[in-house]
């Protein structure tokens, strides 16, 4: 008789079903995980822009709140080093937030939208929101806020509010 060496077909089989049982049991809960870090990352992101919404403010009285994302960002992808803030590039949003602003050139899968709401020649209020790139896949909520700080989230990935009223109706994010 000779020895045999190796595994038969059957062990064979039943290890793949194994590793695909695990895998789908894994993959699912992984695109939840990921999706989960993509919201906290655009709630994030527009705080970052609240906060430099009101350094953009104190710093360009005449202009009021920034009238874009790549206003409050740097002029070049190079960033801001040896180059002086301008009220076009004041350098207070890092480039891939300011140039986040369609689905194309998503940051961590959000893309963000900044409205300004301009009163004799000034810019006196904003809303700034955040919407999936890809609508539950990167993401299944939508973000914004407005000079109040206040961040709200809509349960739905719809695009970024354009208004206060539409922003004020989400729900505060606690």
């Amino acid at each position: 008789m000779r020895e045999q060496k190796g595994f038969s077909l059957i062990e064979l089989l039943i290890v793949v079903a194994i590793i695909l049982i695990i895998a789908a049991i894994a993959i699912p809960n992984l695109l939840r995980a990921r999706i989960a870090a993509n919201e906290s990352s655009a709630a994030s992101s527009v705080r970052t822009v609240n906060t430099a919404q009101i350094g953009y403010s104190s710093t360009y009285p005449t202009v009021g709140y920034a009238p874009t994302m790549l206003s409050m960002g740097p002029p070049a992808i190079t960033g801001c080093s040896g180059i002086l803030p301008t009220a076009a590039s004041a350098c207070l949003i890092d480039w891939v937030l300011a140039n986040a602003t369609v689905p194309a050139t998503p940051k961590s899968g959000y893309y963000f939208a900044n409205t300004p709401f301009p009163a004799g020649g000034v810019n006196l209020s904003y809303v700034v929101g955040g919407a999936a790139a890809a609508a539950n896949q990167s993401g299944v909520r939508s973000f914004c806020s407005t000079q109040e700080g206040v961040i709200r989230y809509n349960a739905l990935p719809v695009a970024p509010p354009v208004t206060v009223a539409a922003c004020v109706a989400y729900v505060a994010l606690q």
